[in-house]
């Protein structure tokens, strides 16, 4: 069986420092980015959805099955 390797294949540690070093700062602001609307926009959407959501589910609970409370004084 014969290997054919491609002269394309690249393997890491054949990347020199400079390579890397270059593609550091486009890397570090794609991630400031990424972590910007992460914590103020999709974070903060996230946790009032979940806040609302529940107090949905425990408005409709309510709505169904009564407030809660003691049982109602027999007259």
């Amino acid at each position: 069986m014969l290997a054919v390797t491609s002269t394309r294949d690249v393997n890491v540690s054949e990347l020199s420092s400079q390579q890397v070093t270059e593609r550091r700062p486009q890397s570090r602001r794609r991630e400031l980015l990424t972590f910007l609307v992460l914590a103020f926009g999709i974070w903060p959407l996230v946790a009032v959805a979940v806040v609302g959501g529940y107090g949905f589910l425990v408005w409709m609970f309510q709505l169904v099955f009564g407030p809660p409370g003691p049982p109602p004084a027999p007259h």
